[in-house]
């Protein structure tokens, strides 16, 4: 007499008793893990689906007996999109909901379902995972069939293509081509934003291999990413006075928000009736002042009865007609009416704007160091001491970046002729103010690279605007295949230049390795990490990470 348990008597069952489709279905979307987990605490307490699906040994005897690597990625790109897709909504929902709440909202066009950009998005990102996993399983098993020899008589017929095939970047390069699935999005600010990224951190993890490899051992050691500032708020000051619908309407929010003493506005009193100039009125009059070859300031106080205001310039009148005698320029006028000393201005401006960018950052900088809770309990002091230096450094940072690219202006009146460089003299002030980037060349890095990848977006939209280059169809989807080409190139050829192990890991999660780290020494990774990131890590934080890691 034999006993069976019910566990190992449904495990026996046939194959055939399950039904194809469920089987299917259950297959590309869960695994035999969270199958396992999803029966436990869910189809066994549902006797009508309990005896419709198969027990888990018997789950995990299909998945087995099945090729289930193209179940995995179906899996993934599923899950991706689903993802994606209920972010969006939620995100939709806070923003029209939430945040706009007891306000008129204007009614908005249906968009057909297809053409959402919340259904697009989502699309777009699972294909490109879908594909991009499979181009490089097929590439990966074409070139092994290629190295066989079985393959020779192939690769003397074609010795180019068969070396193209057998490279090692060949299966790098070849998923790369799933990149085109990002032209299933529409044509927007978004696709262009993740272009951009894209790119930059291609670039980014190229000099890190050529660093990795010598290539930059006598560089100076001013030298460094934080040089991209000088040069991007540059472009951004000069598009925010000439073409501000090619900036970035927040960054221009943030600039005006902080910047007293050089953006008047309305006093208290101020009779309602009259009218008084915007903040971007006013940045328009400095635009139509530098066209103007900045022209000398008449005060209407000592000369009632002249002509004291050029007439594309009118507008300005409420804040230049009271201005102090004694200044000389009209856009020092415009800039402190009632201080006649460029300098006193200057240093007045950070006596009023360092305090709120300083509390602005202990917030956001208190905030995020919440995850680092552990430094703080370890060595309080030092952890504090840490972070009061970030943000002391983060603060003098920005409040001279803005600071320093409006008193440059009074600065160059003083130094420079009239006809001199009359407009190309605001990229020279952001070009100045960019230089405080210097404070936060060690950690600062993240920083550079945003504004960096916000400049290059505003560059191509004012050459776009004023016909110097035009653009290709889908340019930005050829920019993004290419840039992801660079990316998996460099990860195959030297994972420890992709910064960052989430980075990593998640390009190990679009090969189809799985959520790993491909990058070997832990010790070289944390010496990465600490110079990418610029986190003043100890040597004794360094030595104990590598150690939990070797253990």
């Amino acid at each position: 007499m034999s006993s069976t348990s019910p566990s190992a008597s449904s495990s026996s069952s046939k194959p055939d008793k399950i039904d194809p489709i469920l089987r299917n279905a259950l297959r590309y979307t869960v695994s035999a893990k969270e199958y396992r987990l999803l029966h436990q605490y869910l189809i066994s307490r549902a006797p009508a689906v309990r005896k419709r699906t198969p027990p888990p040994l018997r789950y995990d005897a299909i998945v087995k007996t099945t090729d289930d690597y193209n179940a995995a990625t179906i899996r993934a790109s599923l899950r991706v999109g689903v993802s994606t897709f209920a972010g969006l909504k939620i995100w939709e929902l806070i923003t029209t909901k939430v945040l706009t709440r007891g306000k008129a909202q204007p009614k908005r066009a249906r968009t057909p379902l297809l053409k959402s950009p919340s259904v697009r998005l989502p699309c777009s990102l699972a294909l490109i995972l879908l594909f991009h996993r499979l181009l490089h399983r097929f590439f990966t098993r074409l070139r092994e069939s290629l190295l066989t020899d079985e393959a020779k008589p192939f690769r003397r017929r074609n010795p180019r293509i068969s070396k193209s095939l057998t490279s090692k970047l060949a299966p790098a390069v070849g998923a790369s081509l799933a990149g085109f699935f990002l032209a299933v999005y529409p044509a927007d600010q978004l696709r262009i934003t993740i272009t951009i990224y894209a790119f930059t951190r291609a670039l980014e993890f190229l000099y890190n291999g050529l660093e990795d490899r010598g290539w930059f051992q006598n560089r100076p050691w001013w030298f460094g990413s934080w040089l991209l500032m000088p040069a991007a708020c540059g472009q951004l000051l000069h598009a925010f006075v000439f073409d501000r619908d090619c900036f970035p309407e927040a960054y221009g929010k943030f600039i005006l928000g902080n910047s007293p003493e050089y953006i008047q506005k309305k006093p208290e009193g101020y009779p309602k009736h009259l009218k008084w100039p915007g903040t971007f009125e006013i940045v328009d009059s400095l635009a139509e002042i530098s066209r103007l070859r900045w022209p000398v300031f008449t005060s209407p106080i000592l000369f009632p009865a002249s002509k004291t205001l050029p007439k594309t310039v009118s507008s300005i009148s409420p804040i230049t007609s009271p201005a102090h005698p004694a200044i000389k320029s009209l856009s020092c006028a415009l800039l402190h009416p009632n201080d006649p000393s460029c300098l006193r201005t200057y240093i007045s401006y950070y006596i009023r704007a360092f305090p709120a960018v300083a509390r602005l950052f202990t917030v956001i900088f208190t905030a995020l160091s919440v995850t680092r809770y552990k430094a703080f309990l370890e060595s309080p002091l030092s952890a504090f001491n840490r972070l009061a230096k970030s943000i002391l450094r983060m603060s003098l940072f920005i409040t001279g970046a803005i600071g320093t690219s409006w008193g440059s202006i009074c600065l160059f009146q003083h130094i420079l002729p009239r006809a001199f460089l009359p407009t190309q003299r605001w990229f020279l002030g952001g070009f100045l103010g960019g230089l405080w980037a210097f404070l936060e060349r060690k950690s600062g890095r993240s920083n550079f690279m945003y504004s960096a990848r916000l400049s290059i977006d505003s560059l191509w939209k004012v050459g776009v605007k004023h016909g110097w280059w035009r653009g290709v169809k889908n340019g930005d989807v050829l920019l993004f295949v290419m840039s992801l080409a660079l990316v998996n190139s460099v990860y195959e050829v030297d994972p420890k230049a992709v910064n960052g192990g989430v980075v990593r890991k998640s390009l190990g999660m679009l090969r189809g390795d799985g959520w790993v780290d491909r990058a070997g020494g832990m010790k070289g990774m944390v010496k990465r990490e600490q110079k990418a990131e610029g986190a003043e890590v100890l040597e004794g934080e360094i030595e104990e990470e590598v150690e939990e890691a070797q253990l």
